[in-house]
């Protein structure tokens, strides 16, 4: 298992919350503003793909430990 710092922790944290961010503006674009329907699937994927990431890292975030 990896060990990492408080402070790295915090960092990714960070990385993790624009993600799901960046996934939310997205997607509010896709419901509310996009009418082309390509450009609707590209934002959509790339916004779950976003949403994926940062569900991923939170879940390392918060059940990894931190080095001492």
């Amino acid at each position: 298992m990896l060990l990492i710092s408080s402070m790295d922790k915090m960092w990714i944290s960070f990385g993790s919350m624009g993600c799901m961010l960046l996934a939310m503006i997205f997607m509010f674009f896709v419901k509310n503003k996009l009418k082309n329907k390509m450009l609707k699937f590209i934002f959509g994927l790339i916004a779950y793909i976003l949403l994926f990431i940062g569900f991923i890292t939170m879940i390392y975030i918060v059940f990894n430990p931190t080095k001492a």
